[in-house]
């Protein structure tokens, strides 16, 4: 060879590895430029997804502009094949390199529920089923709830802790009522080995019961433990709870928004004007302040209260029927009050 043509060959050498350094340069350098988007960005790596069809797929979105560079960086860190599957949202600002570190530690999206104090498990099962990050398995139609949980003969009413709890994209309604079940069996638990020990209930379905029945007649938080110790107190006494909550309950469906005194007199499990004691079942998701107040109630001598009419959710308490009647007279005429002071307008 000549050494013309030699120079010429190692010119054109040295122009290759000129340009495979460069291009090399550009790769790392692009791991760490953000990814071009503005706003957050949603997408989903189905099942068994490897990472150069997910990075073709970003690249085709215009969000990626280098994709064979981080899968070569990803197969050098030996990361490649250890993505996982599922929703994921990118912010503006992040990079390949962080984008890497997101998929592999499976830092997908996650979406949220609410159980809101109060509700009734029909409550919550219509709330997944409105919700679109839910993937519904339960049916429609009536269902044994605990069975699904593996409970059979559990009744499901107040057996599900009021909380916001996030979740993946997909989660099932049935891994989510699991998960909002164990939450309530750690607060309950909780709170019987901790009661105080002059509270008149024998066990922790009684705790629940109770504490259902709190949580539907309160209007305030703070007044929590002191309707607890009321209804506490009348159970204690061997007076009948006369909860409006049970027997609203108890009419179910045919409950028309108003309670008449026919209904306050016909007999039935969940009658609190008729029958002594607690009702046979919860009424209501309580919340963990309800089962808190339960365990540790107000100790009062109140037997009967009222709402106070100030509109601000609050109750007059009373020890004897004369104060009651008293503190429901004043309620009548706030009402009236308020009805012609609206009526002038």
């Amino acid at each position: 060879m000549s050494l013309a043509l030699r120079f010429l060959s190692g010119i054109v050498l040295l122009s290759l590895l000129a340009v495979a350094g460069a291009e090399i340069w550009l790769n790392m350098r692009s791991l760490d430029e953000p990814l071009q988007i503005a706003a957050p960005l949603t997408f989903k790596v189905p099942s068994g997804a490897r990472l150069a069809r997910v990075a073709a797929d970003l690249a085709a979105r215009g969000v990626l502009e280098r994709p064979r560079a981080l899968v070569l960086y990803a197969r050098w860190k030996g990361t490649a094949s250890a993505i996982k599957a599922g929703e994921y949202e990118l912010e503006p600002g992040v990079t390949p390199r962080s984008l890497l570190d997101k998929l592999v530690a499976g830092q997908v999206l996650l979406h949220s529920l609410t159980i809101v104090d109060g509700w009734r498990v029909q409550d919550l099962l219509a709330a997944m089923r409105r919700n679109p990050d839910v993937l519904a398995t339960l049916p429609a139609t009536s269902v044994d709830v605990m069975e699904k949980l593996g409970m059979p003969g559990v009744n499901a009413e107040g057996q599900f802790l009021p909380e916001t709890y996030r979740f993946a994209g997909g989660t099932t309604d049935v891994e989510l009522l699991r998960e909002a079940h164990a939450a309530l069996t750690r607060i309950l638990n909780a709170a019987w080995m901790n009661r105080d020990l002059g509270v008149p209930l024998h066990n922790i379905d009684e705790l629940l019961i109770m504490a259902s029945i709190v949580e539907k007649e309160s209007g305030l938080p703070e007044e929590l433990p002191k309707i607890a110790g009321l209804y506490l107190h009348r159970l204690k006494i061997g007076m009948r709870l006369q909860a409006d909550p049970t027997v609203i309950y108890g009419l179910g469906d045919s409950y028309d928004g108003d309670l008449h005194t026919v209904d306050l007199r016909t007999d039935g499990p969940y009658n609190t004007y008729t029958r002594t004691g607690l009702p046979p079942t919860a009424i209501a998701l309580p919340g963990a302040a309800a089962i808190e107040a339960t365990a540790h109630p107000e100790n009062t001598d109140a037997l009967y209260f009222v709402a106070s009419g100030r509109g601000d959710g609050s109750h007059v308490f009373s020890a004897t029927l004369e104060q009651h009647n008293a503190a429901v007279a004043q309620y009548l005429a706030r009402q009236r009050q308020r009805a012609a002071s609206e009526s002038a307008r």
